[in-house]
């Protein structure tokens, strides 16, 4: 089977066609696409409206796939403990839905521990009449468009990336119970993609200190890193259609889903994540 790859921005991104991923993929075909993965970094599939084993067997030749082990038991899919629900419905009495569901900050799936995420592989089932859109943005361009000048400041630095902002660090014995329940993990800002060779910025909203500094003396070149890599001309915005499946490098990408639609409607996505190699380590201080 020859598949067709089209860019779909200049940033990232590309759709791929001729292809039907509800059946097993022959050597050529898988390695087609695992080619244009590795250069356009998302790639986006549509009409593809696959079951659930059907998205696993295809997430599966990526590699092996988290288990959700964190996630409470109705986030994930009866039977598939590897298929995350990513569900935002109307309340009962037919108002809208509420809570943190979207659009609070850039990021790279699954950074807050020693391996992250390789890839993530999202589908949609039901998508809003108009927004709850996706966007990602380059990494590689991120760093690439740094000044050599920069890039001599930060070779070398680790970011202590946190997921959310529910821990407690407000007295020494709530920072050390905050950090036993939900460990801290240090990767390098500037980080070598283990397939491609190329140096990427690996650095977020999540990343709250620089290890050797304090959070007052990080706070402002994590702003401005984390701001210059998701500027407009480094990113893809993905418009959902119905059973679309999307596909993104967690190594050289950040995302952000959009809550710009009718919280009435629905938006029902389903996620797989594949496991990747180790790149960070348990950072035992405290977020000071």
């Amino acid at each position: 089977m020859s598949i067709k790859v089209k860019r779909i921005s200049y940033a990232l991104g590309a759709e791929v066609s001729d292809v039907d991923l509800s059946k097993p993929l022959d050597d050529a075909t898988f390695k087609a696409i695992h080619e244009a993965f590795l250069e356009h970094c998302v790639l986006v599939f549509h009409n593809q409206p696959l079951t659930r084993a059907q998205h696993m067997a295809f997430s599966q030749r990526f590699g092996s796939l988290d288990k959700n082990v964190a996630s409470r038991p109705e986030k994930k899919a009866p039977e598939f403990d590897e298929v995350l629900l990513v569900v935002s419905r109307p309340k009962p009495n037919g108002e809208a839905a509420t809570g943190r569901y979207s659009g609070q900050e850039w990021h790279t799936d699954r950074s807050h521990v020693p391996t992250p995420a390789l890839a993530s592989i999202l589908r949609s089932l039901e998508v809003p009449s108009v927004g709850g859109d996706t966007m990602f943005a380059n990494l590689y361009l991120a760093y690439d468009t740094l000044s050599d000048g920069m890039k001599k400041v930060i070779e070398g630095l680790d970011g202590v990336h946190r997921e959310g902002n529910t821990l407690d660090y407000s007295t020494p014995e709530r920072a050390a119970e905050s950090s036993r329940i939900s460990p801290l993990a240090a990767h390098p800002i500037v980080r070598v993609h283990p397939e491609t060779g190329r140096k990427a910025l690996y650095i977020c909203e999540q990343v709250k200190l620089l290890v050797g500094m304090t959070m007052e003396e990080s706070r402002p070149l994590v702003k401005y890193l984390s701001d210059h890599a998701v500027r407009p001309q480094s990113v893809y915005r993905h418009r959902w259609q119905k059973d679309d499946v999307v596909m993104w490098d967690n190594r050289c990408t950040l995302h952000m889903a959009l809550a710009d639609y009718d919280r009435r409607q629905v938006r029902h996505m389903e996620r797989t994540t594949v496991n990747g190699n180790k790149s960070g380590y348990i950072y035992e201080g405290t977020l000071t």
